[in-house]
Formats: structure tokens, C-alpha cells, sequence
């Protein structure tokens, strides 16, 4: 029995908007009172409760082999306290699964937040903190009733590292 895997390294490059624009939206600071446009998060939370916490997660490392989505709603993600972070995605489709050329990683400074489209596959955030609050914006039942995951450790005895 072959129980081998490979690792795959991700290179992440430094999230801006245009090269983040296949997968969701990023988010910067703009100056108050400037009126809605479509640089603000263009939000999908009409099929639930919207859901808006501050989650604590600890030391995440750099590696993963399961990558989610969600098709009932966007989701936005930022950390506090201004700390980088990292995620991988790879754009919305039909299958069960993100193509595998498709995947790629990006560094998120902690001075914006990511808005995550419709569909669009993740796994993260990764950080080397010992751990970073980040605030997460979807619907109240995401994590139970839209919660969409491939394995690739057992499809493709596949693990990621993001570098």
C-alpha cells in the first residue's frame, strides 16, 4: 500500500485587486462619507441570517490538503491588530472540486480584508502568528449548511504548502 504524498508549494504574491479580482474583492480604507460604489464589498447574504463574529484562530502554519466553499453567500474575511496573513483559492465552477493548475496563494496585509465571491474555493487563513482574531462576515448557518469541502490527500495524495 503507496501511502506517499506530494507537496506542492504554492508561491504567494501580494494580493491587490486586480490580480484577487477572479475570486472576490479587496477591501481598503476610503475616507468617510464617501458615497457606495462598486469598490465596497458588493455583499450576497439574502439567502440566510447574516453572521458577523470575530474568530480566533491559532497557529495555522503554511500547509493544508482540504479547501472549502460556500454558494449560498460571499464572505469577508480581515484580521485585527494590522497582521499579515495568507490564503489560497481558486475561482467558483461546477465540480466538486477547484482545478488544480487554478489554485494560488496570496499574502493579505492587515490593513484590508478579502470579500470572497460566490462559490469561490479557500482554504485559510494561514498565518505564523501564535494566533490572529480575524473578522468573518456570511450567513449564521454557513459552517453547517453551506460548507462545500474537497480532500485532496485522499483524491490525489496531495498537500499543499503556501511560500
Amino acid at each position: 500500500m503507496n501511502t506517499s504524498k506530494t507537496v506542492q508549494q504554492l508561491h504567494a504574491e501580494l494580493i491587490t485587486p486586480e490580480n484577487f479580482r477572479r475570486y472576490g474583492q479587496v477591501i481598503s480604507a476610503s475616507i468617510d462619507g464617501k458615497l457606495y460604489d462598486s469598490e465596497e464589498a458588493q455583499l450576497n447574504l439574502q439567502n440566510g441570517i447574516p453572521r458577523f463574529y470575530i474568530m480566533r484562530l491559532h497557529h495555522k502554519g503554511r500547509k493544508f490538503h482540504k479547501i472549502t466553499r460556500h454558494v449560498q453567500c460571499t464572505q469577508c474575511l480581515g484580521s485585527l491588530e494590522g497582521k499579515d496573513w495568507l490564503i489560497a483559492v481558486a475561482p467558483p465552477n461546477n465540480s466538486d472540486q477547484p482545478k488544480l493548475e487554478d489554485i494560488t496563494a496570496f499574502r493579505i496585509p492587515g490593513n484590508c480584508f478579502i470579500k470572497l465571491e460566490v462559490g469561490t474555493w479557500h482554504a485559510g487563513p494561514y498565518f505564523e502568528h501564535e494566533f490572529i482574531d480575524f473578522y468573518n462576515l456570511e450567513l449564521s448557518n454557513t459552517n453547517v449548511a453551506d460548507h462545500f469541502t474537497h480532500n485532496f490527500l485522499e483524491s490525489h495524495k496531495l498537500e499543499f504548502e503556501i511560500v
